[in-house]
């Protein structure tokens, strides 16, 4: 009687473990910090690019006031060029920012 019982708690544990195991490790939770590390980081680098990209429209605004004041047009429609550019990665980078924030979220909640 007792041999038996022990059998059927064994064989339960067995079929538990097989049961299980496939599922835990289909969740990845062992690549699920690394995953919230990556996209904190991510948030970072794009906020920094976005600061960068700020102090660049900053200096490409100078330029186009003094190239207009001293008759360089040319050189003044370069620099809007410029501006476009940096308006354009400014975007993308919120865009960045705004993914990895509900990637961040996501992962939290662990979904």
């Amino acid at each position: 009687m007792i041999r038996s019982s022990i059998t059927a708690l064994a064989a339960a544990a067995a079929f538990a473990s097989v049961a299980v195991a496939p599922n835990i490790a289909a969740a990845d939770w062992s690549g699920h910090r690394a995953d919230i590390v990556r996209d904190r980081h991510d948030v970072w680098a794009d906020r920094s690019d976005i600061r960068r990209d700020r102090a660049e429209l900053r200096s490409d605004y100078r330029d186009v006031r003094h190239d207009i004041r001293s008759g360089h047009f040319r050189a003044a429609a370069a620099d809007l060029a410029d501006i476009r550019r940096h308006r354009g990665d400014i975007k993308q980078d919120r865009r960045d920012i705004r993914r990895d924030r509900r990637d961040l979220f996501w992962d939290r909640n662990g979904y």
